[in-house]
């Protein structure tokens, strides 16, 4: 087996499939490593190579991550959990003086997703269609006052992810507790319309967006989609490409949007392989193989669009037992 040309997959968690689509992809090429910081992470077991590391807020965590990059002679390495992307990219110069190249867009853009009012901002100061959104309630009630928008209205952390203390509110009663009780919050407005999902691969090499798949979402569990059918519009697409050149994404992303009357608008990034992503690569969109691709240095042709729509996706639940861990 030629280990020029292993993967390796940061805190791999639940992600079983992502696992298996690499080890597909690579065959004989490589190995397929995954890393976790808990032993009870089943996609550990589908890879060549398992390890337990650090958390990543604890002091040895980059040592040991690097440490595995060069034993293991590691081509590239990327994140399934928003918080190490941030890590990722602002080490990306440790991991590429190893010979390891960080599947990740820069730390100025990783950090813009991760701030959902800056990338707010952003999107309005660029033109792009976006959900209003306030981290002033003061401005919040004024705006309401004038009939710019009405309740329910989402209150949630400004930096967060998985939908974790997101709460849809009623009344200004509601939104006075929730800033009352927690810090670095943001309003944003209800979009009473249809969810999308995009799935883009952004070539690491030419900085061409060279693959996008996108989805109606039909049901939503923890902030991912539980079940989805493909669609094509080339409006959509165009939208998503004009976005991902202005802001200068790299490798991976997961976009989610809404439609309102005709009207597409972005709502968040996840600069990362998304949890509806499985539906992308069985619908015929190869990120790990494009992947692969950028590591041995052939940039990918675009397939935007090229995929068979009216698709169902279905998530459902596995279990793996294991009586020993090695």
């Amino acid at each position: 087996m030629n280990a020029n040309m292993n993967v390796l997959i940061l805190s791999c968690g639940t992600r079983n499939k992502i696992v298996q689509y690499f080890k597909k992809e690579l065959g004989d090429k490589g190995m397929v490593l995954a890393a976790d910081c808990s032993k009870l992470a089943p996609a550990l077991y589908e890879a060549d190579k398992h390890f337990i590391v650090p958390r990543i807020d604890e002091e040895e965590y980059l040592s040991t991550i690097l440490s595995i990059c060069v034993e293991f002679r590691v081509k590239a390495v990327l994140s399934l959990i928003d918080p190490e992307l941030s890590i990722l990219a602002k080490h990306k110069q440790d991991f590429l003086s190893v010979g390891t190249l960080p599947i990740v867009s820069d730390y100025e853009i990783v950090e813009l997703c991760f701030d959902k009012y800056r990338m707010y901002q952003f999107l309005t100061q660029n033109g792009f269609k976006t959900i209003r959104s306030y981290v002033d309630k003061e401005v919040f009630y004024k705006d309401f006052k004038a009939g710019k928008l009405d309740y329910p209205v989402f209150v949630k952390p400004i930096k967060g992810s998985a939908s974790i203390n997101i709460n849809k509110v009623n009344s200004r009663e509601e939104v006075e507790l929730l800033f009352a009780r927690f810090d670095n919050l943001m309003i944003q407005e209800f979009m009473n319309g249809t969810e999308y999902g995009a799935d883009v691969y952004i070539d690491i090499l030419s900085g061409e967006p060279v693959a996008m798949f996108t989805k109606e979402k039909i049901k939503m569990r923890a902030g991912e989609t539980d079940k989805a059918v493909s669609i094509k519009e080339p409006i959509l697409f165009d939208l998503i490409e004009t976005f991902v050149k202005k802001v200068g994404f790299k490798g991976i992303i997961d976009i989610d949007l809404f439609q309102v009357n005709g009207e597409y608008y972005i709502s968040e990034v996840n600069p990362r392989f998304g949890g509806g992503y499985s539906h992308a690569y069985e619908c015929g969109i190869n990120v790990p193989r494009m992947i692969i691709n950028n590591i041995k240095g052939i940039v990918n042709p675009k397939v935007i669009g090229q995929y068979n729509e009216g698709v169902y996706m279905m998530k459902f639940s596995e279990i793996l037992i294991k009586s020993c861990f090695s």
